[in-house]
Formats: C-alpha cells, structure tokens, sequence
C-alpha cells in the first residue's frame, strides 16, 4: 500500500513514491534512467536515452497551442546519499523508506532525494494527465548533477525546439533564480609514510553537526567536521607525541561533513591528559557554535593497549598542517549582490589510506576568475606538501539575462494565482543552466521549486504544501502559454 496516497497532488506523490523505491544516487542511475524510458513508452511518447542515461521525453502540444512556443522541463535524477551513522541503508541496492510527518515529507535516516526527485515527478505527472494543456513539452532529465553536473556535460539536445526553460531544482518557494556560480571540484593526494608505535588506542569522534548544501548553506558558518578533526588532533599534537592509525570524514565533496572519525595511539601514561584536552575543546566548541550547531561533540573512546603502524612524524605534521590550514567556508562576499556568496570552498571527504592522504575539495564562484585564482591557491598549497592533484566537473557560471522575456511571463502568471510578486535573485549552489545556455542558443530560463530543508543531509525534508502551490503554478503557468 502506498504511504503517499492520501498527499496532494495525488499524481505527482505518487512518482516521487516510485522514484524513492528506485535506488538513484549518483553514478547509479541506470536504473531510474530505464523507468523514465518505460514510463514514455507506455504513453507512446517520443524518449532518447543516451550512454549516460540522460533521458529526453517530448510531447506534443495539447489541442489549441500547437502554435504557442515549445517549453523546456528540465531537472536531474540523481540524489545525494547521505545517512545517519546507525542507518542501515545500502544506497547501490535498496530504496528509501519514506515518510509523513505533519506537512513534511521525509526519509527514514537519509537524505530523502526531495534534490531533484520532485522535479522528476512534477515532469511525469504532467506528462501523465491529458487533462493539462500546454504547448509542446520538451523534458530534459539529466544523470550525476550532484558530482559536477556531468550528464549536463554530455547530452544531446539537438532534438529540442524550445527556447524557454524552466529549471525545477531551486528550494525556496517563491523565489525564482536567475543566475548561479560556476564550480570545480579539486581532488588531492599526499603521499604519507608510517612507523610502528606501541600506546592505547583511542576513538576521536567528531560528530553532532548539522552539515549541509556546501553551496546554500555554506554562509551560515556550520561546523565542518574534517576542518574540526584538525583542530582537535592539533590541540593533542602541542601536548602529547602520539600517532594517528585511521582518519575519516564526510561523504560528498558538495555536502558540508557532518562526522569525522579518527583512532590514535597515545602514550599509555598521557590517556587522561588526552581526555582532559578533549574535553576542554568540546566545551569550547559548543560555545562557538552554539547559535549553528549547538550539539557538536568531540566523542573519545579508550580502547585496548597495542602496537600498530601509525603515521611517522614528518606525515603526521602534514596531515594536520592541512586540516589547520587549507582554506575552506566563504572566501568572498558579492559586492553587487546583498547578502550573495561570491566564492567558497568546502573539503567535503577526507581519508587517510595506508600510504596516501587523500581529499576532495568543491570549489564555487559566480566570477569565473576568482574560481580560477582560488583553485590555482589550493593546488599549490597541496603541492607544497607533496601531493599530486586531479581537477574535475569544472561548469561554468549561469550568468544573468537582463533580456528575459520568461520572467514577465512567470511574474504575471504568480501574481494573478497567488496575489504578491515572486522574487527573482542569485544562488551560490550550482545548476545545470549555465552549461545548458551553452548548448541552446538564446536560452531564457530561471530555476525554482517547492520548500525543502536540509537537503544533502539526512534531516532533508520536502514541505507538501508548499509541493502543491509549486504545482498549481508551473500547471497554470502552461496552461497560460497559448
């Protein structure tokens, strides 16, 4: 029996339902890809499905606007997987157990995939109700957005005759965007080295932060929990030798990390020291980040005493020197937009394997050279320390159209439904607009959506009636493009 049934609008609860059940994280699309085709196939729709699973859907335009201008829906497929520690999940294989909880749609310990599931089930439902009227729909789903707006990169929309696109992959109700920074994500590896060493093994835990969109969120100054594990294994470093076995931290290169785990040997007769030092600096981080993650913990577990090879000292002085030292969070604020990040940078994984510490880095800006500049930065500082260096997913930025004819037209349709004025800003997060304007000549497109929160993390949640004033307005909006 379905657990979204009762929801409204009932077509569009319905498959996100089928989507969730569907396992659809990047790189491991295959599948979502294939049920898109079928379901077109189904309704004898015109689909092109390529080698990366980007999937096209055409329709034709209904009775009466065969001659109105053909519309673009365009969304991605994938989601962000992240779980709670306890969460059982295999993302490769199993679904997503969902959820209502008063007007919010959930995941049970995971991220819900709200980013951009809804803008999958927005597109089917329409393509799915003869009772809609539109002008020829032209829907672009794309594959592995999360991880560099790859699929983007690699469709084909030679296919396509519109020129006006609505981009479902914003979360703020009511807030049309208009521009978007471009991004790249810089991958590092440090060659590291390791000695034999005899002490008690130690459990640190970084944990308890709220994490988050590394490209939304990234000004609201939460905890990054790999930048933290820096802080707390230097604080160790200036008091006690010990050695580091295992280092650990977040998930995504576009999630702001949550939780970070490292396991040390320390000297069996300074155990207490290091708890005493542990201690201090989890009292002292609650207070700094009271007002943004007030529940962030540094969580220590004594282990057995043992011998194991741990990093030597000269590897060990790197690995923190760069978790103390590497940029990361907002580097620079819009001086021509209010209150807009310009340029961040967020280390979003971090693993130290046998004989190589590695991470990966997402870099965004909204001015092209500043990107550059900041990733040009970053490779010499991982240079420095002997690291080799990979740069992938470079997008460009979606730059403003001051000649947008589909703003008026949004504008006119939002204010006639819902009786006040949409907002038309900038967003710091990366969308797929930019390189798709490369593609499309003269493409006038803005990019909105439903409330969701927290996407990229496991707290995510999709608000239902927010879900269904978003769907009123996109079914009235082609509806009024006769």
């Amino acid at each position: 029996m379905s657990k979204l049934e009762h929801l409204q609008p009932q077509n569009v609860f319905h498959f996100f339902e089928e989507i969730a059940a569907i396992p659809h994280g990047s790189r491991n699309t295959k599948a979502i890809s294939d049920y898109l085709v079928n379901f077109a196939k189904e309704r004898n729709l015109e689909v092109h499905q390529d080698a990366s699973n980007n999937v096209v859907i055409i329709q034709e335009a209904s009775e009466g606007y065969e001659n109105a201008e053909p519309i673009i829906i365009q969304g991605h497929m994938d989601m962000v997987c992240e779980k709670e520690s306890d969460s059982t999940i295999d993302f490769e294989k199993d679904g997503l157990s969902l959820y209502v909880d008063g007007d919010f749609l959930k995941a049970e310990k995971t991220t819900l995939g709200g980013d951009d599931g809804i803008a999958v089930a927005y597109a089917l439902a329409i393509l799915d109700d003869p009772s809609i009227k539109h002008p020829r729909l032209e829907v672009v789903l794309t594959v592995d957005e999360e991880i560099g707006l790859l699929g983007a990169y690699d469709i084909d929309l030679s296919m396509l005759k519109g020129h006006k696109m609505l981009n479902i992959d914003s979360d703020v109700e009511g807030h049309f965007l208009t521009s978007c920074a471009g991004g790249v994500a810089v991958a590092a590896e440090i060659p590291v080295s390791r000695t034999s060493q005899k002490g008690t093994l130690m459990e640190i835990l970084v944990t308890g932060l709220f994490g988050g969109h590394s490209g939304a969120e990234i000004h609201k100054e939460r905890g990054n929990a790999d930048i933290l594990m820096g802080r707390v294994l230097k604080a160790i470093f200036d008091e006690t030798p010990f050695g580091i076995l295992t280092l650990e931290g977040g998930l995504k290169d576009n999630a702001i990390p949550r939780e970070c785990k490292a396991e040390v040997l320390v000297p069996t007769e300074n155990v207490e020291l290091v708890k005493e030092i542990c201690a201090k600096l989890d009292a002292t981080l609650k207070r700094e980040f009271l007002a943004m993650d007030a529940d962030v913990t540094i969580q220590l577990t004594e282990k057995d005493e043992q011998e194991a090879e741990v990093l030597d000292f000269a590897s060990m002085s790197k690995v923190i020197y760069y978790l103390r030292c590497v940029p990361n969070g907002v580097q620079h604020m819009s001086m021509q937009i209010p209150g807009l990040v310009e340029t961040s940078l967020n280390l979003g994984i971090m693993k130290l394997e046998q004989d190589i510490f590695m991470t990966e880095t997402s870099i965004r800006s909204s001015v092209s050279s500043r990107k550059e500049d900041l990733k040009d930065k970053l490779i010499h500082y991982i240079e420095m320390l002997g690291g080799e260096v990979t740069v992938d997913g470079d997008y460009p930025a979606w730059e403003y159209n001051p000649d947008s004819s589909l703003r008026g037209e949004i504008s006119a349709v939002y204010e006639k439904l819902f009786g006040k004025a949409p907002i038309f800003e900038a967003i710091h997060a990366g969308l797929e607009c930019g390189i798709l304007s490369e593609k499309i000549d003269n493409l006038d497109c803005v990019s909105f959506g439903p409330d969701n929160f927290d996407i990229h993390t496991p707290k995510e949640r999709l608000s239902i009636s927010s879900t269904k004033r978003v769907w009123d307005f996109l079914v009235a909006y082609l509806e009024s493009a006769k």
